[in-house]
């Protein structure tokens, strides 16, 4: 009989005083209206018939913070409902129902009446139930499956969790809200920016629209006609993490108005010498960045309240770093939200299918055997994977702190990387693609990009393209009682006491990277922000409360890092 794994609950700072709550931020800052009705809190949960209780959301089954600690089983289908009632002068003239997440299926009933479904576990989904809304009590119901299908994007989840693979969630994982709008109501803002101004771009609405941008110097006002305008910025003020200044700006379409925000800045590749560079509002800029998986002990795929968010690029920020790619997940809204606001650029991956091989993908690859074998992707998966990233895309486009996309992480699910790109590419050529990080490169990216952990850190600068190191170190160190598995540990590297952690981390840096950055390294990410379940290669523990290495010591670094670049490119 094999021995049972001992996990333990862990519990973090976002539990207890926090500033904010899924209930009280509005979902969307960059489409915000003044009518908006949460539906997060507690709902009931059916197993089909069978009632399980009360669970809270926006949290999965699966976590503590739901009440319900259950997994979906084979062949179970979970059934939410809900009760509620509108404000009285709420609906303005056509009423929407949002989802910002639920994996993998989905099909919703309105006061009994069917309204729609949704297949997959991480992008947001919406229906107008303007039809279907009665005045007084209401009740929502909400049909979940989830086979954890290979066709569709499953990211980190794993049926048998452990090692870099994590406990798999089901159901209703982000804010369910509700919102009205007028009859004639703009369903979309598409924001393109260069260094002097912002294209305004919408669709719905009528044809008279104002517009109010608030500047440093005053506001600027004006009417235009039409879904289409352009604005220039006097003494335009660039966004950078040292200065994430955001123009916000108000948009009415006769009786819809909405408040927004922009920001100004580029993302580029320039050639210097027999060198290139990725440039940030058009000068080369070097990104210092984390492994940002999105996990936690206490809502396994969300933080307790929107806090844990801020918490984890504020603390990061600290450490001196300006980047966070956000590992093979789609966050919500306000994520990206607060990378904006606080300054921390994202590198996104788009989110996994296919088949995983741990010999072909990971085992030969990391000694080096970095041949390519073939894979064949049904015409569902293709679909299904090319439609989420294009939606993909279009979610993120107005964010200024996205500035780069990762298509394929160490060939899984890889298939036609070229073709792919070839698709993605032109709906944003604004930001910088990486077809393939780590290896398995074809012959179409904007970078190349490599993954290092068992070998020294020794990279050529590319004449034609930048060179990334879009995964390194990994490094372990496990504190007690802050560590989820009480038996098993993973991580490259273990290290007893944070002091040798820390002294490691820098003489990596020191030793490997910085030499690097001599021979035009454009940017190094780091494995990684927390650690997660059996991971312990963090900077911090799974529940945020131990941070393993000094602020003061790690700033220091990324100065030394930025002068040793800013020397190097000149």
């Amino acid at each position: 009989m094999s021995k049972r794994i001992r996990t333990v609950e862990l519990t973090t700072p976002f539990e207890e005083n926090t500033q904010t709550s899924w209930q009280s931020e509005y979902p969307c800052p960059q489409m915000k209206r003044d009518s908006w009705y949460s539906l997060c809190g507690e709902w009931n949960l059916s197993v089909g018939e069978r009632e399980i209780g009360a669970i809270r959301l926006p949290f999965v089954p699966e976590s503590r913070l739901s009440g319900i600690k259950r997994t979906l089983e084979k062949g179970e289908r979970f059934v939410y409902r809900r009760g509620f009632t509108l404000p009285e002068d709420f609906n303005k003239g056509r009423v929407l129902l949002h989802f910002g997440a639920v994996d993998q299926t989905a099909e919703v009933w309105l006061n009994g009446v069917p309204v729609g479904g949704h297949t997959g576990g991480y992008l947001p989904f919406s229906f107008d139930v303007t039809d279907k809304i009665k005045i007084g009590e209401n009740l929502l119901c909400v049909e979940v499956g989830d086979p954890l299908d290979r066709d569709l994007a499953y990211g980190k989840q794993r049926k048998k969790r452990g090692g870099m693979w994590y406990t798999p969630i089901s159901g209703i994982w982000q804010t369910v809200w509700m919102e009205s709008v007028p009859e004639n109501y703009i369903s979309r803002i598409k924001l393109t920016t260069d260094l002097c101004g912002v294209k305004i771009e919408t669709e719905g609405g009528k044809s008279e629209k104002t517009l109010k941008i608030t500047t440093p110097d005053g506001e600027i006002g004006y009417s235009y006609s039409g879904d289409s305008t352009y604005v220039k910025i006097d003494s335009p003020r660039l966004w950078s993490p040292e200065d994430p200044y955001l123009y916000g700006f108000t948009l009415s379409d006769g009786e819809d108005e909405i408040e927004s925000y922009f920001a100004l800045r580029t993302v580029s590749i320039q050639r210097r010498g027999d060198r290139s560079y990725i440039c940030l509002n058009g000068k080369p800029y070097f990104f210092h960045g984390l492994l940002d998986q999105g996990y936690y002990s206490d809502g396994i795929c969300l933080p307790a309240s929107p806090d844990g968010y801020k918490w984890d690029i504020l603390k990061m920020k600290e450490l001196g770093f300006n980047t966070l790619r956000k590992h093979i997940k789609i966050e919500p809204d306000l994520f990206y939200h607060y990378c904006d606001k606080y300054g921390m650029i994202v590198f996104q991956d788009m989110v996994n299918s296919g088949k995983y091989s741990w010999f072909i993908d990971t085992a030969l690859p990391n000694i080096g055997l970095k041949r390519w074998f073939k894979r064949r992707a049904s015409k569902s998966r293709k679909n299904a994977f090319e439609s989420d990233s294009k939606q993909t895309v279009e979610l993120l486009y107005n964010h200024p702190s996205v500035c780069y996309y990762t298509i394929f992480n160490e060939g899984w699910g890889q298939y036609d990387a070229d073709g792919v790109y070839d698709t993605l590419k032109p709906l944003d050529p604004t930001r910088i693609w990486d077809s393939t990080s780590g290896w398995f490169a074809k012959k179409k990216s904007d970078v190349v990009s490599e993954h290092i952990y068992f070998r020294r850190v020794k990279l050529k600068a590319c004449r034609e393209r930048p060179t990334v190191l879009s995964e390194f170190g990994g490094y372990s160190c496990r504190i007690d009682g802050h560590s989820f598995n009480l038996d098993k540990n993973y991580g490259y590297t273990s290290y007893k006491t944070p002091k040798e952690f820390e002294a490691a981390l820098l003489r990596l840096y020191r030793e490997e990277i910085i030499p690097a950055i001599k021979c035009g390294l454009s940017g190094a990410i780091l494995t990684q922000v927390s650690d997660v379940e059996d991971e312990t290669n963090g900077l911090v523990t799974y529940d945020r409360r131990v941070v393993k290495v000094d602020a003061e010591a790690m700033s220091e670094l990324a100065l030394e890092m930025k002068k040793t670049f800013s020397e190097n490119e000149q």
